[in-house]
């Protein structure tokens, strides 16, 4: 009876890996996303190995995501309107192009603080165009809309896994054979996705030919986002918790080297126990078999966050914040699943890009200038009361959100959804 039990619950957590495209597409993402992590790893122990200094470690974090904030809403209605298979797959050859080009630079000792930081702000421009592009196109990769959210926590399970796995090998490359290997290994995982999108069947449906112009189309988004209250609060908290509290996850290499004593090895780990957390949070999300109770989930998640972190800033044990970063992973994936769920949910087709894209705006957009932030107050006040401080405020606006639950629900309950 009980290994019944746990076929019946895999079963319903994976089902959507019954479809063809996206079990393809799956599998393909699963391979690009660890050498992903890998890079970001490798990049953020360079740059602090280079300069040991948290104002250029928040700069590279701003220049690699400010691009989300500025040119996501713009790609958003590229998404409503171009191919989403084909901007797939330029943006992906262009990462490789990119993680080839740090590869080099590390390979022959010039990779220079300000390189690396224009690496990074290209990256940044091409994750603007991928993120609302990949998110919209789920709804191409899963013909059966009932599983439409089951496939939306399966993707975000498959982002965190990547980070549990990713970060832990970069931390062990790192020590053993320095960067290079992880850059190197990055551009080559790229070609797991790009065999995978050439795999992929998409039967396209005829458009209809808009008439309205490029920033009608984008006013007429914000318009859609703003006046459907869930979307305005979820997003709204989003965008607030991922500008005062995700930014932490630039700064660790201070964490590991200065307050834990420990080496890249640390860093590692401590990245990969943020991405247990929230692949263990996307697994249950998986499982959830309706989308009652989110907006709930969402106030209670920021809060467990925000108090994860601030713990974190107190925390001199390597065992101790070991166990903090999983449950502050374990919050912020649940508190994005959970709104990435209700856009998807609930969101229009001819929106779907450029929903995404706000969501996108609000998760990354946001943590640049977190990042700008937390360096030059860190610079003055410390790491350890500044993200102190930034937990306090995530803390403060998660209740806030909490009294907006009933008529959140309301809302919810009376609009139609898309499956």
């Amino acid at each position: 009876m009980k290994a019944f039990a746990e076929w019946n619950y895999l079963r319903t957590t994976l089902r959507a890996l019954t479809q063809r495209n996206f079990r393809i597409f799956f599998v393909g993402q699963s391979i690009s996303l660890i050498g992903t992590w890998m890079q970001q790893v490798a990049v953020s122990w360079m740059i602090y190995r280079l300069t040991g200094s948290a104002f250029v470690l928040g700069l590279y974090g701003f220049a690699s995501q400010i691009p989300s904030f500025l040119l996501t809403p713009f790609a958003g209605v590229a998404a409503d309107h171009w191919n989403r298979h084909r901007t797939l797959v330029i943006v992906q050859s262009a990462f490789m192009i990119q993680a080839f080009t740090l590869a080099l630079l590390s390979w022959t000792g010039t990779a220079s603080p300000a390189a690396v930081i224009t690496l990074g702000a290209v990256a940044g421009i091409l994750a603007s165009f991928d993120v609302p592009a990949r998110q919209a196109f789920l709804i191409e990769l899963v013909e059966k809309r009932e599983l439409l959210g089951n496939a939306i926590a399966l993707n975000a399970s498959l982002f965190n896994g990547a980070r549990l796995i990713g970060p832990a090998i970069a931390g062990l490359v790192i020590a053993a054979s320095g960067e290079t290997v992880c850059f190197v290994l990055n551009a080559i995982s790229y070609v797991a996705i790009l065999v995978a999108l050439a795999r992929v069947r998409i039967v396209r449906k005829a458009k209809i030919p808009r008439q309205t112009g490029f920033f009608t189309n984008l006013k007429e988004g914000f318009v859609y986002a703003y006046t459907f209250k869930p979307f305005f609060y979820t997003l709204g908290l989003l965008a607030v918790v991922c500008f005062f509290g995700m930014p932490f996850t630039v700064f660790l290499p201070i964490f590991s080297k200065e307050i834990l004593a420990g080496n890249s090895s640390t860093l590692g780990f401590l990245v990969a126990a943020t991405g247990f957390g929230a692949f263990t949070a996307a697994m249950a999300l998986a499982s959830k078999k309706d989308f009652s109770g989110l907006p709930r989930l969402i106030s209670l998640s920021s809060g467990l966050f925000a108090v994860s972190l601030l713990l974190f800033s107190f925390s001199t044990s390597f065992r101790l914040s070991f166990v903090l970063m999983f449950f502050a992973g374990f919050g912020i994936m649940l508190q994005m699943g959970s709104t990435n769920t209700i856009i998807q949910a609930f969101v229009v087709d001819d929106k779907r890009g450029r929903m995404a894209s706000f969501y996108t705006m609000a998760f990354m957009g946001t943590v640049p200038l977190g990042s700008l932030a937390m360096g030059v107050f860190a610079k003055r006040f410390g790491m350890q009361g500044t993200l102190a401080f930034s937990a306090v405020a995530c803390l403060i606006f998660s209740l806030l959100f909490f009294s907006k639950l009933p008529s959140l629900k309301k809302a919810l309950l009376s609009a139609p959804q898309v499956s």
